[in-house]
């Protein structure tokens, strides 16, 4: 057990950081930007949530990033020890830990962080024991609409992609999902009617209508297949593998998750960065 590190030698201290008020398009400006998954949200200086790529997703047309944002996220102490971190991440089901001392923000733990700090301490078990063979596979020919759905429905941040010969071809992240999505601004119409009697018997015509226009600002996720945005340059790894060798496999090639295959390469199942914490972690 890796007892002696703790947050503050592996947290992010230059954080990216929302403020209140804010909007929904400034933070995917900043998702974008600095290819982050989710950043704090500030006020007053004070930490209040967290934002992430999940929470636009799931919310589409929501603008304003006080609805938007997870209010009161865990957080954690910078004195307290990567195994208590990863406890939390894997308690909590999230993916990134405020470090916060008075209620000010000191610093960011996320799971890449761990995993960075697992490649370091030379962990031979195998990685088998902690993958998950419940993966969500989509066509390289399905819609990305499609795709984004799947994920949100499933509760993934990642899909294996693969072919009509059902061969792996590629992966989907959120973060390729975001990367991907624009703001679409369009003007919607609704008629409301100024009586109070309307029945199925009323003729439109004899009725005083008001139409109101109204303004929709929604993440719209473009007209395209997986195959057109996927990850085709696939670090693979075995059942075998060694824990700390495929956290450096992560780190090196700042990936969320590593397809488990066998001798023939044939998939098996998905390994996710937030698995690999399960090493440390007596839960």
């Amino acid at each position: 057990m890796p007892k002696n590190i703790k947050v503050s030698d592996i947290m992010v201290k230059d954080v990216a950081c929302a403020t209140l008020p804010g909007s929904r398009d400034e933070v995917l400006e900043i998702l974008k930007a600095k290819k982050v998954s989710g950043v704090p949200v500030l006020k007053d200086g004070k930490l209040v949530g967290i934002v992430s790529r999940s929470n636009l997703l799931q919310n589409p047309e929501e603008e304003q990033l006080a609805l938007l944002m997870t209010r009161d996220p865990v957080s954690i102490s910078a004195d307290k020890d990567i195994t208590d971190a990863a406890r939390l991440i894997l308690q909590h089901n999230i993916r990134r830990l405020p470090v916060v001392e008075d209620g000010k923000l000191q610093g960011l733990l996320t799971v890449a962080d761990l995993v960075g700090a697992l490649a370091d301490l030379n962990l031979t078990d195998h990685v088998g024991q902690y993958s998950s063979n419940k993966s969500v596979p989509v066509w390289s020919e399905c819609p990305l609409n499609v795709v984004a759905r799947v994920m949100e429905l499933a509760n993934v941040k990642a899909v294996p992609v693969l072919s009509s010969e059902l061969e792996l071809v590629g992966i989907i992240s959120d973060r390729d999902v975001i990367s991907a999505s624009i703001i679409e601004d369009s003007v919607e119409m609704s008629n409301m009617s100024n009586g109070a009697d309307d029945d199925h018997w009323t003729w439109e015509s004899m009725r005083d209508t008001m139409s109101i226009y109204y303004s929709v600002s929604r993440i719209k996720v473009p007209n395209v297949f997986a195959k057109d945005i996927m990850v085709t340059s696939l670090v693979k790894a075995s059942y075998i593998s060694g824990v700390s060798e495929c956290a450096l496999k992560m780190k090196r090639n700042r990936i969320d998750q590593v397809p488990i295959v066998n001798a023939n390469q044939k998939f098996l199942g998905l390994l996710r960065d937030r698995d690999l914490l399960k090493s440390i972690v007596d839960l």
